[in-house]
């Protein structure tokens, strides 16, 4: 495919990008962050997304990000203070603005112009495949320290199903937004280009734990599907797998079975291990001196249970960097 905006074009098979009738020299990781843009430009596309299929969802630092954010607006003659090619949408990420050609085999397919004024133009367009946000879960337990474990089902659950090629899933960073809010699943939908929802509740009690979830269909405003699910912690993985799969029968999803293995492959580990690095996570995101500190006392819990607990050790790693950048 080729893309054309401007003076420039981006082609995706030969991984060339040309000014003219010049050749624009970019970095691969540039070049990959270009192409997603353009590739996702009816859509907001978050850091997250960026990271998963730029950087195959390795961990890199936010000012590694911010300077291939750069590198490609200036390799297309833009910069952050006009973002009149890449916008950047506070909170949600960014997204390829103007006016697109898409060419194949030299004949154009398409012409799209974005508004000029919010990056955003009417509700998005569903996706070519059963289309899901997952917006965070609300936390019902007494404690309020709990946050962590009803953001860790949330988070979980996405992840999950973002590994079945056949779902188009939207990604963390975008639904966490709706955080602590009275949030309309119609209107959700619409920002986020989606036809299902899926919200639920967690309550944690010692050892027990209930999850409810409903997934619902905001082009009818019906529920597709909802349960219930109680046990005990040491079941939560179980209970989280549970929920998924019911969340791919309910979109008549049809997996294969070496897909099927990988999405409900039996999870290894013990749950006091996941709970630890959930709580260390919370409280690492808060970016304080103490709340770092506590984070780091989480990470070393989770690796003295399993020494290979690899996860743990990049964000026990995350907090040793902090103490020393700030």
């Amino acid at each position: 495919m080729i893309y054309t905006f401007g003076t420039y074009r981006l082609d995706t098979d030969r991984l060339e990008l040309w000014r003219g009738e010049e050749p624009v020299a970019v970095e691969p990781q540039v070049f990959g962050v270009l192409r997603f843009l353009l590739e996702n430009k009816e859509r907001v596309v978050s850091k997250e997304d960026l990271i998963d299929h730029v950087w195959d969802g390795r961990f890199i630092s936010e000012a590694t990000l911010s300077a291939r954010i750069s590198a490609a607006r200036r390799a297309v003659g833009d910069n952050g203070k006009d973002q009149a090619v890449i916008r950047t949408v506070a909170k949600r990420g960014f997204r390829f603005v103007g006016e697109v050609n898409l060419k194949s085999g030299g004949t154009v397919v398409y012409t799209e112009s974005i508004s000029s004024d919010t990056g955003l133009t009417e509700p998005l367009s569903l996706p070519d495949k059963p289309s899901i946000a997952v917006v965070p879960f609300t936390n019902l337990s007494d404690d309020s320290d709990q946050e962590y474990f009803a953001d860790g089902i949330t988070e979980d659950i996405i992840t999950t199903l973002s590994r079945v090629p056949r779902l188009f899933v939207v990604s963390r960073n975008s639904t966490f937004v709706y955080k602590g809010h009275t949030i309309d699943l119609k209107q959700v939908a619409a920002d986020q280009g989606v036809r299902y929802i899926l919200d639920g509740s967690v309550r944690k009690a010692g050892s027990r734990v209930r999850i409810t979830a409903q997934l619902t269909d905001t082009n009818s405003g019906l529920h597709v599907w909802a349960n219930r699910y109680d046990g005990d912690l040491d079941d939560v993985f179980v209970l989280q797998d549970e929920i998924t799969q019911k969340i791919v029968i309910a979109l008549e999803v049809r997996l294969s079975e070496g897909e099927q293995a990988r999405l409900w492959r039996q999870r290894a580990g013990d749950p006091r291990v996941y709970e630890h690095l959930q709580r260390g996570r919370a409280l690492y995101l808060k970016f304080t001196r103490r709340t770092n500190a506590q984070a780091r006392q989480e990470f070393e819990a989770a690796i003295d249970l399993n020494p290979e607990y690899a996860i743990a050790y990049v964000f026990l790693y995350f907090t040793y960097t902090d103490d020393a950048r700030w």
